[in-house]
């Protein structure tokens, strides 16, 4: 068992952050989305893992993964234009050879591991085992239909009218045979592969695929306000209580985690949070379900709810809420400044 995270893509929905970094690398609770992908497939038996990587950005993946030695895995790089998921693995068959594997979208978190998912596809002899979810807005996701037995039957992709509710999350587990399905099918109108073309093409030709339902959580990182929502969720699942921070003359409520080169004078820090390395945080109110990254340094501002990354400067905002701030970037005020919501990338300046 082998397998492959998708690491490539423009991810246009996130520009400008994407412009200057690839869109799994974006951090939640201070760690890049991709991190917590690598720690799901590092908890499992396998060892050889396949990274797709896109031209434009495969070089800030190779520098973040490397040999994927800190996850005990053995890493290579696969190179692809976006020409959707099965065109991925099509890319991808002569690392994945004749083996089966999982293929997880390296923008996408879960609560749960792939540990269950694997036994399920080994004892039952499967194909295919597709992870879906029930979601509310079935017309913005391909749908699976089920028959009583838990078999898919058929594939809709973002219907307009009602055909069920389970969701493909992007987690998939295949043997050898979605090789040859890939091989009958053409690319849709997008001009892609698409992997639900592939799947159907798998149940056309009468092999075993079956699906789970994810009985966790799911976030598709794909946007600001999911990457907010995941990192909330990570925030609260997760963290404990760990200050080793200086602090001085300052109050700091329930779970954060404060790295212990940071220093908070005169604030009040109110979890669950996470501060990263070398942050001065200086008469300042950090609200909960924030990040603040590593060179990061906050004066008279209130935040709450956001994702600060690394080297930031925020000074004199009155208050700063539900945004998504890049490295490198300022954001200081002149003049009477009202509560503020934003989305600026890299190396970005903002006076407002």
């Amino acid at each position: 068992m082998k397998a492959l995270v998708l690491s490539g893509g423009k991810g246009t929905r996130l520009r400008p952050l994407t412009f200057t970094c690839a869109k799994q690398l974006i951090p939640v609770a201070n760690k890049p989305i991709l991190g917590y992908v690598l720690e799901q497939v590092a908890a499992t038996k396998i060892k050889d893992v396949g990274v797709i990587t896109a031209p434009e950005t495969g070089s800030n993946v190779e520098e973040y993964v490397s040999d994927g030695s800190n996850w005990g895995l053995n890493v290579c790089y696969i190179q692809q234009e976006p020409l959707g998921l099965a065109h991925a693995v099509k890319t991808a068959q002569a690392f994945l050879e004749e083996d089966s594997f999982v293929m997880c979208l390296g923008d996408n978190i879960t609560g749960q591991g792939l540990a269950g998912f694997l036994e399920k596809f080994q004892n039952e002899n499967l194909d295919a085992l597709i992870i879906l979810k029930e979601v509310k807005d079935p017309s913005s996701f391909g749908i699976a239909q089920l028959d009583d037995k838990g078999n898919i039957i058929r594939l809709v992709e973002k219907p307009k009218t009602p055909v069920g509710n389970l969701a493909i999350i992007g987690t998939y587990i295949f043997s050898k045979q979605i090789h040859r399905a890939i091989e009958n099918i053409k690319p849709s109108w997008r001009g892609e592969l698409e992997i639900t073309d592939a799947i159907q093409e798998m149940i056309n030709l009468g092999f075993r695929v079956k699906a789970e339902i994810l009985n966790s959580w799911w976030l598709d990182t794909g946007k600001k306000d999911d990457i907010l929502s995941a990192n909330a969720k990570i925030l609260d699942e997760y963290i404990q209580r760990d200050v080793k921070a200086t602090s001085i003359d300052s109050t700091i409520d329930g779970r954060a985690k404060i790295d212990e080169t940071a220093k908070i004078v005169n604030s009040t820090i109110r979890g669950p949070c996470i501060i990263g390395k070398n942050v001065l945080i200086k008469n300042s109110f950090i609200g909960p379900y924030t990040s603040i990254g590593d060179n990061v340094a906050i004066c008279n501002s209130n935040i709450e709810y956001s994702v600060i990354q690394n080297n930031v400067i925020i000074e004199e905002i009155e208050r700063l809420e539900d945004s998504l701030i890049g490295r490198n970037a300022k954001v200081t005020r002149n003049g009477f400044s009202r509560t503020i919501k934003m989305h600026i990338g890299d190396y970005s300046q903002l006076e407002v």
